[in-house]
């Protein structure tokens, strides 16, 4: 059975989809984002599946999902909530993961234009986004071979800060 070569953690706008893309093409490798799965699946927007089914059924479709993308080949990019149950971040051992992060400020900036992320939503959005990073940050720790800061870096520059630290090994 093959796997990925590289797997990306991260939260909601850190970069995890675009980086993938990039990250992907130029290993001449397939990019596969469990979010786009989970749409395919349902046939419509991942945050209208969040929503239709709840955070709880929602967990559990993009676990299979997750487990499905990782049976694979390539840069997989998961959800910024998979970590959030320990049988999907279970489903990380023995795969080199790389955490996206960002901080609260700047992740905040990059989500809260789009409109379309229903766990983010809440009376004050940017504190419930710092939040929601403070509640994950061990967990990505936790999965993660490697941690690389996003703030202020351009794609291409994440790209080959990742390229070299897999390299080394």
């Amino acid at each position: 059975m093959s796997k990925p070569r590289i797997v990306l953690v991260g939260p909601p706008g850190a970069g995890k989809t675009t980086v993938g893309r990039r990250l992907a093409s130029t290993l001449s490798l397939q990019f596969v984002d469990t979010d786009q799965l989970i749409e395919e699946q349902y046939g419509t927007a991942c945050g209208e599946v969040f929503s239709s089914l709840g955070e709880e059924q929602f967990r559990v479709a993009e676990r299979a999902q997750v487990k499905k993308a990782l049976a694979g080949s390539g840069v997989v990019s998961v959800g910024g909530g998979a970590v959030t149950t320990e049988e999907t971040r279970e489903l990380f051992a023995d795969h080199t993961v790389v955490w996206l992060d960002v901080s609260d400020e700047v992740g905040f900036s990059r989500t809260s234009a789009a409109g379309t992320r229903p766990v983010l939503e809440a009376d004050d959005p940017q504190k419930h986004y710092a939040e929601l990073l403070a509640s994950r940050r061990d967990w990505y720790r936790e999965v993660s071979t490697y941690h690389v800061g996003t703030d202020g870096k351009r794609p291409s520059a994440l790209v080959a800060e990742i390229l070299e630290l897999i390299s080394r090994d």
